[in-house]
């Protein structure tokens, strides 16, 4: 694929799953609960299974060697050398709640390193796109490059979390809690929507707990080319999932990672 090329695929693939999935916002659909036991409320909707389906078809189509992971129908070819990792409503409760904070969430992994991500909200008309070396913000107000924030004390920053009830008993909640102790102003309920504004330079951190790779690995790119850094709580790679921690300056991250690790 050329540059051009790539471009022009990604933002059909953007813009056919915003067609699947705005007609269901703000707007009655039937809604299911994934949950299982005394997990949270894990809710999955028709436009969820409709956007992914309409992006794996083009995917497809476009490029039959490639793999794909998805959140609502698995994997395909998962062992090939370029892997889409998509979500196609990253926010689901959000969306339910007919709040804007969710977005569809479009990543490849080339030999399982994350190498482009792209994070579509199409009620806002909002994309931000990057690399791992460069990012960038296209919307109603134009188009910018996306630059994190330079802050490296922890009583300065603006921490972000979808929910705090998420984070397990013990070592993830205790964590969780000297953050937000540490911190200035926390906010939740903003799903990828925080890790977008983190790489715009309006939120520092991003801490997590429980996601999965199709969570995160779209984000990955954005974050690192806006000059951030996106890691697991133990300061491994955050491809994967699982407990994570972005920060917009290294300072501030290295700084998180040790309050986590106390």
């Amino acid at each position: 694929m050329s540059v051009v090329d790539f471009a022009r695929f990604v933002d059909e693939l953007a813009a056919l799953s915003g067609q699947a999935i705005l007609p269901f916002f703000r707007a009655a659909f039937t809604t299911e609960d994934k949950s299982t036991g005394q997990a949270p409320f894990d809710p999955v909707t028709e436009a969820d299974r409709a956007g992914e389906a309409a992006m794996r078809q083009l995917i497809r189509r476009t490029f039959p060697s490639h793999g794909i992971l998805g959140e609502e129908f698995g994997s395909e070819q998962e062992d090939a050398e370029y892997v889409w990792v998509l979500d196609p409503i990253d926010g689901t409760r959000g969306f339910i709640a007919g709040l804007p904070l969710w977005g569809t969430l479009i990543g490849l992994t080339r030999d399982r390193v994350p190498c482009y991500g792209l994070m579509h909200q199409p009620f806002l008309g909002e994309r931000f796109s990057g690399d791992g070396r460069t990012a960038q913000y296209r919307g109603p107000h134009g188009t910018r490059r996306l630059l994190t924030r330079r802050r490296s004390a922890l009583s300065e920053a603006i921490v972000a979390t979808t929910d705090p009830r998420l984070f397990g008993e013990g070592r993830e909640r205790e964590g969780y809690g000297r953050i937000e102790a540490a911190t200035r102003l926390t906010r939740f309920g903003t799903d990828c929507y925080a890790y977008c504004m983190l790489a715009a330079g309006q939120i520092d951190l991003v801490i997590e707990a429980g996601l999965k790779p199709y969570d995160i690995v779209a984000l990955i790119p954005v974050i690192e080319g806006a000059g951030g850094v996106v890691t697991s709580w133990d300061g491994g790679p955050a491809a994967e999932g699982g407990t994570i921690l972005a920060a917009g300056d290294r300072r501030l991250h290295e700084a998180a990672l040790a309050l986590l690790n106390v």
